[in-house]
């Protein structure tokens, strides 16, 4: 038998579509099987996992395996490097050897929109993700609430699929509000939120980036704290907290330069605790108004970038 003392936190998952269903104008969720999903994690929330993409339409998406994946894949000559992806798992059935993908079908003609444009039944990918047979913490799970906190979770459809994860996983006695920007009309995605969580989704409907979020934020920010609580934290110097979405699922990765990504490891004590992911400069504005315009203790604020306009993953 195989000690757990020498399974990784993060292993490569081979798995094919078994299913695809169209949620709105931009979403497709993507149902995956594999002969050992069974041992993927399920963690909930807002677990992160990394897909592997075909390098040419009709291929496999591929990754080495081994703890040491994300480095072989880097020595690999371009046109056999399998373009990577973070996403959230949407669900997880290890039973039935099936995980679910929401994916957000952008207009950028990216890797993952082409890919997704074109699924078919069979398709085969990589995935890096938690292993279950490990016994610590994987990480790549940001949502990390204190107790009783009232819940402010925000961001644009690369964020729907963890927002509406998170929602799921809520105790029946949570209360909060989530505020998502979706592309259009039609994209709201199905999820269960407590009957004391409020859920709005606003569509842009071709209106710029933020345009509905930062407002409806900003407004519900001055009923949420009507006065500042506290003095502006002072802008930190250290390397933001917790596993970076640029980096490899599991591995270590360099910090950017600019703080994108931010994660208190503890916010005990907060009445109100901020989820905020999307793009970078948007959720970067709603960080800074909770902050230092409404006096929010930067450790009860979680801010991801989960991508820049104009930027593609690396």
């Amino acid at each position: 038998m195989t000690s757990t003392l020498a399974v990784a936190p993060w292993r490569v998952f081979t798995v094919e579509v078994r299913a695809l269903r169209r949620l709105g104008p931009s979403f497709l969720r993507v149902t995956f099987t594999g002969p050992d999903l069974d041992r993927f994690a399920d963690n909930g929330y807002d677990q992160r996992i990394k897909l592997a993409l075909p390098v040419v339409d009709g291929a496999a998406g591929e990754l080495p395996d081994g703890p040491d994946w994300f480095s072989r894949w880097r020595d690999l000559p371009a046109e056999r490097r399998s373009p990577i992806r973070t996403y959230t798992v949407r669900a997880v059935r290890p039973e039935a050897y099936e995980m679910d993908v929401d994916m957000a079908l952008h207009g950028d003609g990216g890797p993952a929109t082409r890919w997704a444009r074109r699924a078919r039944l069979g398709d085969r990918l990589a995935v890096v993700g938690p292993d279950a047979g490990y016994a610590g913490e994987h990480g790549g799970v940001e949502f990390r609430p204190p107790a009783d906190a009232t819940l402010l979770l925000a961001g644009d459809e690369t964020a729907a699929p963890a927002i509406c994860a998170i929602l799921d996983r809520l105790p029946a006695g949570a209360r909060g509000h989530a505020v998502v920007e979706v592309p259009a009309a039609g994209d709201e995605l199905p999820c269960r939120a407590p009957v004391g969580v409020t859920v709005t989704w606003l569509p842009r409907d071709g209106a710029p980036h933020g345009s509905r979020l930062t407002p409806a934020v900003t407004a519900l920010a001055a009923r949420l704290l009507p006065a500042p609580t506290a003095a502006p934290a002072a802008p930190s110097a250290d390397r933001p907290a917790g596993p970076s979405a640029d980096a490899p699922a599991g591995g270590g990765g360099e910090a950017e330069p600019e703080i994108l990504w931010e994660v208190p490891d503890r916010a005990d004590g907060a009445a109100l605790y901020a989820w905020l992911a999307g793009e970078a400069a948007v959720i970067r504005g709603l960080r800074r108004h909770l902050v230092s315009e409404r006096g929010l203790d930067r450790r009860a604020v979680a801010f991801m970038g989960y991508w820049r306009a104009g930027r593609a993953e690396s």
